[in-house]
C-alpha cells in the first residue's frame, strides 16, 4: 500500500510541477513566475494542493481518507476542465500543455493502479458474514476507477490533438479495457444466474421468506446494476478505441430490456434474433404438446361459452317477453344483454384457469381495479344508477314519445348509461341517464288519449250562436275526434279585440298533430264562407291639434 502511495506522490511531483517537467525535458521552454497567466497560475496552485493531499494519504485514515481521496478526485476533474479549455484555444506555448497533458497521462496511470490495487486487496480479504459491504466497497472502488479510465481516454485524445505519440498508451489501456470488459460481462451473467436462484427461492418460501433472502436478493439486484454500468463504461471506451462491442452489448441488452440504437446494428440484432429463436425452439420442444393442448381447451371452453350463451339468451329472451310481470321493453332488452355476456364472462374464467391463470388473485385484482375504475368514473356509474332506477321505474319505453332533459322525441334505445332519443324532425340525440333522471319526465304517448287545446276568436259584431254552432260542427265531423269524453265547444274569454271560443276535442296521442292542423284549416275555410271575421289586434290613434 505504501509503494502504491509513494508512486501517486513521485508522479505528482515529478510530472504535475512545470520545473520538473523542463528538467525532464532539456528542449521544453522554462515558464517563469512572471510569465505565467492567470490561468497558469491556477493550474499551479491545483497541483500544489494535489501534491499536499496526496501526501496526506500516507497518513490519513478511515473517513479523514475517504475525504482526501474526494479532494484529489475533485481537484484534479477542476484541473482537467482548464485543461480542455486551452486545449481547445490557440496557444503560443503548445509545449507547455503538452507537459500537462503527459503529467495527466501519468497521473492517471498512477491512480488506476493505486485503485486495481485496492480492488485486489479487498477481494482477498472478504470474511464470512462481511461479504454484502465488502462487495458494496468494491463496487464503490469500480466506480471510482471508471472514472479515471475515461479521464484517461479523454488525455489520450488531447494528446493526440497535439500531435504527441501515444500508441504503446493507447494499446496499453485497449488491452486493459478488454480484459476488464470481459470480467464485468461474466460477473454480470453470474449474478444474473445467482439472482434468479435467489428470486426462485424467494418465491417458494412465499409468506415464510426470511429477511436473510430479501436481502440477498436485493444485494444481488444492486450488484447487477453496478456491474452493468462498469460494463457499459467499457463498452463505450472500447467503441472509442474502435473495438468490436457486439458481445457487451447483447449482455447490456439482456440485464435492460431496453431496445436503443444499437440493436439497429445488424450483429447485435442478428445474435440477439437467433438467441431468441434458440429460446422459443427449445420451449416449443420442451413445452409445446403440453401448451398446444392447453390452448386448444381454452379455445373449445370459449367456443362453448358463446354457444351456451347464445341458448340462454334465447331462453330468457322467451321467458321475459311471456312474464306475467309485463316487464317493460327496456328491461327485457337489459336482461336478454346481461343473460349472454354473464355466461361468456363465467366461460372465460374456467378457460383461463385451464392455463393456469389463479383466479383468486385475479378476482381479487378485478376488484381493486374497480375501485379505482370507479373513483375515476364517477359520472359513468351516476349515469348507470340512474339507468337502473329507470329500468326499474319503467318511466317511458321503446318507441315512447316523451319529452326530458330538453329534448323532444321518440325513444329508440336505452343502455345502462345513454339513451337514444330519436326527435320528430329525425335527429339522433344520445342523452346520459343521469340527466334524463334528474329532470321533469313527460311521457307524451303513456296515456291513450290526449286532449287538443285551441282557441279561435271572432268579431265582436259576429253572431256567437252561429259560431259556436260552425266550431261543433267541424269538430263533430272531423274521423278521428272521439266521441268520448266529449270535445268542448265553449265561449272562453271577451278579449281586447276578438271574442275567443276554446275548441277542446280528445284525440289518439299519434293523432295529435293531424287533428290540430286539420280542425285549424277547416275553421279558417268555414268562417270565410259563411262571412265570419277572424280579428287581428287593432290599435285607434287619434291625433288632436290646437
Amino acid at each position: 500500500m505504501l509503494r502504491i502511495l509513494f508512486t501517486i506522490l513521485f508522479t505528482l511531483v515529478v510530472f504535475m510541477s512545470p520545473t520538473a517537467s523542463a528538467e525532464q525535458d532539456a528542449t521544453a521552454p522554462i515558464v517563469t513566475t512572471s510569465q505565467l497567466t492567470d490561468t497558469q497560475n491556477k493550474i499551479s496552485r491545483l497541483q500544489q494542493t494535489i501534491d499536499q493531499d496526496t501526501l496526506l494519504l500516507f497518513k490519513a485514515k478511515g473517513e479523514l481518507r475517504n475525504f482526501t481521496e474526494y479532494r484529489i478526485k475533485n481537484k484534479s476533474s477542476e484541473l482537467r476542465d482548464i485543461i480542455a479549455q486551452l486545449i481547445k484555444t490557440p496557444d503560443e506555448n503548445p509545449q507547455y500543455l503538452i507537459t500537462l497533458v503527459q503529467s495527466q497521462l501519468d497521473f492517471l496511470n498512477s491512480v488506476g493502479s493505486y485503485l486495481d490495487d485496492q480492488i485486489m486487496l479487498m477481494r482477498l480479504d472478504i470474511k464470512q458474514g462481511d461479504e454484502s459491504k465488502v462487495v458494496l466497497a468494491i463496487s464503490q472502488r469500480e466506480f471510482e476507477r471508471d472514472h479515471y479510465l475515461k479521464a484517461q481516454l479523454t488525455s489520450l485524445q488531447w494528446a493526440k490533438t497535439l500531435n504527441m505519440d501515444v500508441s504503446i498508451q493507447q494499446q496499453k489501456l485497449t488491452d486493459f479495457m478488454l480484459k476488464r470488459a470481459d470480467h464485468f460481462d461474466s460477473l454480470v451473467h453470474y449474478t444474473q444466474d445467482e439472482l434468479q436462484k435467489a428470486v426462485s427461492e424467494a418465491e417458494s418460501a412465499g409468506a415464510d421468506i426470511t429477511a436473510e433472502q430479501k436481502a440477498e436478493v436485493m444485494a444481488l439486484k444492486e450488484r447487477l446494476d453496478q456491474s452493468s454500468s462498469s460494463l457499459a463504461v467499457s463498452a463505450g471506451m472500447l467503441e472509442t478505441l474502435g473495438q468490436d462491442v457486439t458481445v457487451f452489448k447483447q449482455t447490456l441488452f439482456s440485464v435492460s430490456g431496453d431496445i436503443t440504437q444499437d440493436v439497429l446494428n445488424f450483429s447485435v440484432a442478428s445474435n440477439l434474433l437467433q438467441g431468441w429463436l434458440n429460446v422459443i425452439k427449445d420451449q416449443t420442444i420442451n413445452n409445446g404438446p403440453s401448451l398446444t393442448f392447453k390452448i386448444l381447451v381454452f379455445v373449445f371452453i370459449l367456443f362453448l361459452a358463446s354457444l351456451v350463451a347464445k341458448i340462454v339468451t334465447k331462453i330468457i329472451s322467451k321467458t321475459v317477453k311471456a312474464s306475467k310481470l309485463q316487464f317493460s321493453q327496456l328491461l327485457q332488452d337489459f336482461f336478454i344483454s346481461l343473460s349472454s355476456k354473464v355466461v361468456f364472462a363465467l366461460g372465460l374464467l374456467i378457460a383461463l384457469s385451464q392455463l393456469g391463470f389463479e383466479l383468486g388473485p385475479l378476482l381479487a385484482g378485478f376488484g381493486i381495479a374497480g375501485v379505482i375504475i370507479g373513483f375515476a368514473l364517477q359520472d359513468t356509474l351516476s349515469n348507470f344508477a340512474s339507468g337502473m332506477m329507470i329500468l326499474i321505474y319503467r318511466p317511458f319505453d321503446v318507441g315512447d314519445l316523451i319529452n326530458a332533459a330538453n329534448v323532444t322525441g321518440r325513444v329508440s334505445h336505452m343502455s345502462l348509461v345513454s339513451t337514444t332519443i330519436k326527435t320528430l324532425d329525425n335527429q339522433r340525440l344520445i342523452v346520459p341517464n343521469n340527466k334524463i333522471w334528474g329532470d321533469t319526465i313527460n311521457n307524451i304517448t303513456a296515456e291513450h288519449q290526449r286532449r287538443v287545446d285551441m282557441i279561435f276568436g271572432i268579431s265582436y259584431s259576429d253572431n256567437v250562436e252561429h259560431a259556436e254552432t260552425i266550431l261543433k260542427s267541424i269538430v263533430e265531423q272531423h274521423p278521428k275526434v272521439q266521441e268520448h269524453p266529449e270535445p268542448i265547444v265553449k265561449l272562453h274569454t271577451l278579449g281586447e279585440s276578438s271574442v275567443d271560443f276554446v275548441v277542446r276535442p280528445w284525440v289518439n296521442p299519434d293523432d295529435y298533430w293531424e287533428v290540430y292542423w286539420d280542425i285549424t284549416r277547416a275553421v279558417k275555410i268555414r268562417f270565410d264562407a259563411e262571412g265570419i271575421s277572424i280579428p287581428f289586434p287593432q290599435r285607434d290613434v287619434h291625433i288632436y291639434q290646437k
